[in-house]
Formats: structure tokens, sequence, C-alpha cells
């Protein structure tokens, strides 16, 4: 049985995860301040990939970074790198997919949070950013969490757009999921089936760490983190 899928999947699931957890955050942070209406703009253009079809937003980043479109024409001409069809086009695609994930949870997080902390922080002579890191993530530590684990599951399985942009190629771009598409497509079930509850069982084992890590922290240990 090749691995590599499973290496590959998790390496792409991992990038792309780490690139919307910050860009997430940081959307989410700044958004949620803005007023309604530019809030709800905003909202309609940042989450709109979960709404179309996985297949609109592969075709959709081929025609920007396509080797003869102007980002990909662009990047292939002065650097010598082809956007698509390599392992890391997929990071592309599953970027996309799961910065909805990341933003609109941390965004639910960032909204619940009691002023009230941050004012007490200024009060007291503290940092913007001192408040934010120290103060305001712990607090909603929870919601980030949950964004984190979900964009991570989600980025584990995208298949559509994942497979527009980055193909099917054994041990240079095969993830799990087109790996299962080409297995079965070869009438190879009993392998595809194994590769669905690997699957299976790494996104079922990264939903308990979430919840185990939930349990663990309680009401009373985020005060006591906040009053540190």
């Amino acid at each position: 049985m090749d691995w590599f899928p499973l290496y590959n999947s998790i390496r792409i699931a991992g990038i792309s995860t780490v690139i919307v957890f910050f860009a997430g955050i940081c959307a989410a942070y700044y958004i949620a301040r803005l007023p309604r209406a530019v809030k709800g703009l905003l909202d309609v253009v940042l989450t709109l990939p979960p709404v179309l079809p996985p297949t609109v937003v592969g075709y959709l980043l081929l025609r920007v970074l396509g080797p003869k479109r102007i980002i990909g024409r662009f990047v292939l001409e002065n650097f010598g790198l082809k956007m698509t069809m390599t392992w890391w086009s997929a990071i592309f695609a599953t970027t996309v997919v799961i910065f909805p994930l990341m933003y609109r949870t941390a965004r639910g997080a960032f909204e619940s949070f009691d002023e009230t902390y941050a004012y007490a922080g200024q009060t007291l002579g503290l940092s913007n950013s001192f408040i934010f890191w120290r103060i305001r993530m712990p607090v909603c530590r929870q919601g980030i969490l949950a964004g984190t684990v979900l964009a991570f599951a989600r980025a584990l399985g995208e298949y559509g757009a994942t497979s527009m942009i980055a193909g099917y190629t054994p041990g240079k771009t095969a993830t799990i999921s087109t790996t299962v598409y080409q297995l079965w497509r070869t009438n190879e079930d009993a392998l595809a089936f194994r590769w669905v509850m690997l699957n299976l069982a790494i996104s079922a084992a990264v939903l308990l760490a979430v919840n185990f890590l939930e349990k663990k922290q309680h009401p009373a240990n985020r005060q006591m983190t906040v009053g540190r």
C-alpha cells in the first residue's frame, strides 16, 4: 500500500490550515469591528466558496493560476514555476475552501468576547498587542480551536477543487480523496475502502482530541488565564 497520498494530504492540509489560521483570525478581528452593512458585504465575498460547487472553485482558480492566465503566466515566465498540476497547487484550493470555516468561527468568537476585559487592560496601560494575545485570544480559544480543527479536517478531505488544479499523479500530486476516486474508477474497491476508513479514523481522532481539550478548559481556568 502506497502511503504517499496520506503524507501528501496531511502536508497540504497542515500548510493550508496554518495559512488560514492567521489569515482567518486577522480578517475576523478587523471585520467584526466594521459597520453592519460593510461587514455583511464582506461576509458574502469571504464565505462564498462553501456555497459554490467545489468544481466551480477549481475552475475559477484555473482561470487565475493557469499557465496561460495573468498570474500563472507571470510566475511561470519570471520564476519558472508552474502553479498548477503540482502537489503544492492543491494548497491554493484547500486554502480557499477552508478559509470561510476559520473566518466565521473566529469572528463568532471575537463578537462574543466581553470588551470589558479589553477596556480594563487599556486602563492598566497594556498595549493592544498584549491585550489581543494575552486576553482576547485565551478567552476566544474555544472558537479559534474549533475553527482550526474544522479547517484541517475539511482540507484533509477536499476533492473537487484539488482534483482540478492539482490533478492526480501517483507519487506526486495524489491525495487521499483523489486516490479514493481513482481506485473506485478502476474497480479497486477493497483498497479504496481502506483509504476511506483511514480518512474517517483520522477525522474522528482529530474531533475527539478537540472535545477532550474543551473539557479540560473549564470557565474557571479561562478566568484565571485572563487574570494573569
